[in-house]
């Protein structure tokens, strides 16, 4: 067990080179926080059982685990822990990989590696020499990397180490960022400033930003990052940004993220000089060949390509008279050699298909299901349209058996008020996990779709659209940084609760007093739901205005291609409002396993949640509560900008237990976000009140302004576009 000097000596100099500036403000550490444990008993408690640490090896990871609990303890416990070299005085972390532990800790396990993958971890209270300690091991680095991560959290959550016995392993493989960065530092539907990457310095300056970034994914088992766009720029194919690249990759290694890269499909005409890029054709397949190879001399561990093709104006095989198999199976025999995989997104529709933009993808992809090589994997959207605040499931899930499906969410709020608005949306996250799809009978939800459990898949992944920008705090709203730490969570294990989440994320970043917990858990638990109310009650969705996404803007209905037009979606008129999804309409619920269509189909069925989704219903139709259509449709609008107003009522009772640059920041985000929700109220029933012809019910507010004022806005400085 002796550790060699030299780490010994580099460990006790690397903690004075805290990885954050521990005067920083509060925003930029995350959840990360580390403040010392008030509870006097807790904190004793604590300091009896860790008095040493001991890395059992000294590889780069162990490294990093090693000065992640020296930085931790210190700022917990309030004084530092010293690094030892055996384990003679007992109450020691024991850190190590399963291949570096003798017998005198092996006989403390029984099962344990048998339960965990290689990403998994064990933590566990043994006995040497009659002298408890605690043991964090895994299969590889990685995995103790994780557990140091995780035994923290329990000290940051005040949570018992007493006893400990804990083993955990993640159920999804993939677990990635994709960052919509753009090579000019923009970031597309960002809202918290400019890219992270910053190009010009890459690869010789290293900003200790990119090794936060780094602990903060690691933390929460994210190990993976997809660092330019979707609308991909092929010179980040080429060698001056591939050695750019590279830097990044060396960063993130020692954390357990690879590095994906979109892949433009037409980059062999726009860098590699070849005609076209038809994937038939001999020199463009040699071309991607080529360029993989070259990749993976620089990146060893390179994780392969992200593509979006034919979609929204991107190139792809559709071009050649090619389809989605052949491209991606093309990228795919790339990367293949070297271990990388082709994340394929199934995020297309056309202008030149008349069919309801809910059906196309389905209609493009499910019939290809079984052709895919066995590295590729496709990146579905939780929803058949585009990341709207509420979106039944998408009906690929579960129509695709023979083909891994990854989940796609979006972190950032593109259609849920920028960073400007509260909207915790791992609640949103586990809504869709939860989904019942039926494609295997009852519960074969879309967690077990994704996790690979109900078809047996290899690859398995989730993917989040990051939020991450520049701005000091990250995520340009200190409560956004929930939405990154729960995705996290969520895409380690699928069928955790949004509630613990929150919980403990409340914990680490600000308190532990349950004055403070209890009240703020229910008013973040409850904000996606103000937000559906305030924008898009009863299934109405993609009503924002045009291009930019910001505020309301159902009246739009000139733009060339009808399904950018939120007139196409709700369909309001004399009669009523909704779009017919029926099988009196579009059909779209024929795509669902015959169980859901049912449910979806009937009107007198249908969730109400998702009413105005499927069906397209008279303005004096009556919901469950007795109230007529338009009518619940005004109450609920009302109910957003209520339940806001709530939120900021309860935040404002929490100054003693907030620094105060967070409390003024969120307090002055609330009321950001309470006018924004009036103006949605007010501007959307102006407009549908148009066609109902009906007075604005008892307990609604009348609007202050006209429908022609609200019309006449413009947002030149509408960020993210």
């Amino acid at each position: 067990m002796n550790q060699p000097l030299f780490l010994y000596i580099l460990l006790q100099l690397s903690f004075l080179i805290a990885p954050f500036n521990m005067s920083a403000q509060e925003d930029y550490k995350l959840w990360l926080q580390y403040k010392k444990v008030q509870d006097i008993k807790t904190a004793s408690n604590y300091q009896s059982k860790i008095q040493g640490i001991l890395a059992l090896n000294n590889s780069e990871t162990i490294q990093v685990a090693t000065k992640e609990l020296l930085l931790g303890l210190s700022g917990l416990l309030g004084h530092q822990i010293a690094l030892q070299k055996n384990t003679n005085t007992g109450n020691m972390l024991i850190l190590g990989n399963q291949s570096v532990l003798d017998k005198s800790i092996l006989k403390n396990l029984k099962n344990e590696f048998d339960l965990i993958n290689n990403e998994g971890y064990i933590i566990k209270t043994i006995q040497l020499n009659n002298k408890k300690n605690i043991l964090i091991t895994a299969k590889t680095d990685i995995g103790v990397l994780y557990g140091v991560f995780n035994f923290l959290k329990l000290l940051q959550t005040n949570q018992s180490i007493e006893n400990l016995a804990i083993t955990d392993a993640p159920k999804t493989n993939i677990r990635a960022l994709n960052h919509w960065d753009n090579l000019d530092r923009t970031v597309e539907r960002g809202y918290a400033g400019f890219s992270l990457w910053n190009w010009q310095k890459l690869p010789d300056f290293i900003d200790q930003r990119y090794i936060d970034y780094a602990r903060a994914n690691a933390s929460i088992g994210i190990n993976g990052t997809v660092i330019n766009n979707v609308n991909a720029n092929a010179l980040i194919l080429t060698p001056q940004y591939l050695e750019k690249v590279e830097a990044l990759a060396k960063v993130f290694r020692p954390y357990g993220i690879k590095v994906y890269l979109t892949a433009r499909f037409s980059a062999p005409i726009e860098i590699g000089g070849l005609k076209t890029a038809d994937p038939y054709d001999t020199a463009v397949k040699n071309w991607w060949k080529e360029k993989a190879a070259e990749i993976y001399v620089r990146i060893p561990d390179f994780g392969g390509f992200l593509v979006k093709a034919n979609s929204e104006g991107q190139p792809g095989p559709q071009n050649y008279g090619r389809n989605h198999v052949d491209g991606a199976n093309m990228l795919a025999d790339a990367v293949a050699p070297f271990g990388g995989i082709v994340m394929w997104r199934a995020f297309v529709y056309s202008e030149h298909d008349a069919d309801d933009r809910a059906r196309q993808a389905y209609s493009e992809f499910v019939p290809y299901d079984g052709q895919f090589r066995d590295n590729v994997i496709v990146q579905v959207k939780n929803g058949a349209i585009d990341f709207q605040p509420r979106e039944p499931f998408h009906p690929m899930f579960g129509a695709m058996p023979k083909t891994p499906l990854m989940m796609e969410f979006q972190i950032t709020q593109e259609y849920l008020g920028f960073s400007t608005h509260l909207v915790y949306l791992p609640k949103l996250y586990q809504e869709v996990l939860e989904s019942d799809t039926y494609s295997k009978g009852k519960s074969s939800t879309v967690a077990k779709i994704i996790d690979g459990s109900l078809d047996k898949h290899k690859i398995t992944g989730i993917a989040g659209v990051a939020n991450i920008g520049n701005d000091l705090n990250w995520t340009g709203h200190p409560f956004a940084q929930a939405n990154w730490y729960g995705f996290g969570r969520l895409a380690w294990n699928p069928y955790q609760d949004s509630e613990t989440i929150a919980e403990d994320w409340l914990r680490m970043t600000f308190s532990n007093e349950e004055k403070f917990i209890k009240p703020v858990k229910e008013m973040m638990l409850e904000s996606r739901e103000a937000v559906v109310n305030y924008m898009t009650p009863l299934g109405l969705h993609h009503i924002m205005d045009t291009g930019h996404h910001y505020g309301p803007g159902p009246w739009v209905g000139n733009l060339s291609r009808p399904e950018w037009n939120p007139t196409y979606y709700h369909k309001a008129d004399t009669k009523g409002i909704g779009f017919d999804r029926s099988k009196t309409g579009s059909n779209a619920t024929a795509q669902y396993a015959p169980e859901v269509a049912k449910i979806f189909d009937d009107v007198a069925t249908c969730p109400e949640k998702d009413l105005l989704w499927f069906h397209h219903l008279p303005w004096d139709y009556k919901l469950k509560n007795g109230e007529t259509l338009w009518n619940s449709l005004a109450l609920k609008y009302q109910e957003g900008v209520n339940q806001v107003e709530s939120m900021s009522s309860t935040w404002n009772k929490m100054e003693n237990y907030v620094d105060e640059t967070r409390f003024k920041e969120v307090q002055m985000l609330l009321n950001i976000q309470h006018k924004e929700a009036k103006w949605w109220r007010d501007a959307c029933l102006l407009y549908f009140q148009q066609y109902s012809g009906k007075e604005l019910p008892k307990g609604v507010e009348k609007p202050t302004q006209t429908l022609n004022y609200f019309q006449s806005l413009q947002f030149p400085f509408a960020p993210g576009n």
